[in-house]
């Protein structure tokens, strides 16, 4: 992010009526306008807590992330740039159900349209292409999707000062606010299953997302540096059961060990490996990278990949 730019988050939010495919568009009152739900960022809020915030507070409907589907620029008035990310939102009928929205002095109307109707109704470029970027998805028949969250563990203390076992590491001062600042960001993709290293800095960096979920830690000693150090580590089969149980997941390991998990990743989806997964991998603590597969047929390979670092 740059010091002048504004940064904003939205999605485009959809769902299926009777096998049909509907994207949700706002009505903004003040602007007499037609658009995606999107607003700024808030202090402090990372880029995934802003998108389901925001489309929570234009439309009612309480969404977990799917895919990213693009970013927007362009001029305000002020000359400033605003970035725009977005990011495919299912509404499960449920989350209709429980929405609450009516006319406001910002929002309108909410409508569900065709994304066919939605290209040629949209008031702004930009939001067309969102759109454009959306149906490509579509087309290629992973829009439903589920993520598994690959998690380097937020910051420890040295081993210089650590005289136990490296096992028995803590985290830093730092690294206990880097823990608590990821629960939000994480429950933006709707994670629901926790899987640690059974290290004390991978358990004590989900601990506060455990608790935040009413979820427990499924502890594994295969994906622990001390395993991957002695040639003993078998991200295989972790990885297997989490793309197997087709469920929002979050992995939680050590930087040494994440190449290999995410190389399991791809070998398990059939995806092609190339420089991408090392990117990917090459995680500061508390960043994570979110793998987003698809829930018909995880075989197909990766849908897609995101990085985020940590705001702490």
């Amino acid at each position: 992010m740059t010091a002048t730019a504004v940064y904003a988050a939205g999605g485009v939010v959809w769902r299926r009526v009777e096998g049909k495919l509907l994207v949700l568009l706002i009505h903004r009152t003040r602007y007499r306008d037609v658009t995606l739900p999107k607003g700024k960022v808030d202090p402090g809020e990372a880029l995934v807590e802003t998108a389901v915030r925001e489309i929570f507070e234009e439309t009612g409907v309480r969404v977990s992330l799917g895919l990213p589907v693009g970013v927007s620029r362009y001029r305000l008035p002020s000359k400033r740039e605003k970035v725009v990310h977005y990011w495919s939102a299912e509404a499960t009928d449920a989350a209709i159900r429980e929405s609450a929205f009516v006319p406001n002095k910002e929002i309108a109307a909410l409508e569900w349209v065709t994304p066919k109707r939605a290209l040629s109704y949209l008031s702004y470029p930009v939001d067309v292409e969102i759109v454009e970027n959306f149906l490509r998805f579509v087309e290629d028949g992973v829009l439903e999707t589920f993520p598994i969250i690959v998690l380097r563990h937020a910051k420890a203390r040295s081993r210089d000062e650590w005289s136990r076992s490296d096992a028995s590491r803590p985290l830093a001062a730092r690294g206990l606010k880097q823990a608590d600042a990821i629960v939000a960001p994480l429950r933006a993709f709707g994670v629901r299953r926790i899987v640690s290293s059974d290290a004390e800095r991978c358990v004590s960096t989900v601990r506060p997302l455990s608790a935040a979920l009413g979820r427990d830690i499924k502890t594994s000693a295969l994906i622990s540096q001390d395993a991957w150090e002695d040639g003993k580590a078998d991200a295989r089969t972790v990885v297997g059961r989490r793309v197997r149980a087709r469920k929002p997941a979050v992995i939680c390991s050590h930087g040494p060990v994440l190449p290999d998990i995410l190389s399991e990743l791809a070998l398990a989806t059939g995806t092609l490996r190339g420089s991408y997964l090392g990117s990917a991998s090459a995680l500061e603590v508390a960043a994570f990278s979110v793998v987003h597969l698809s829930r018909t047929n995880p075989g197909s390979g990766i849908a897609a990949i995101e990085t985020h670092l940590p705001k702490v």
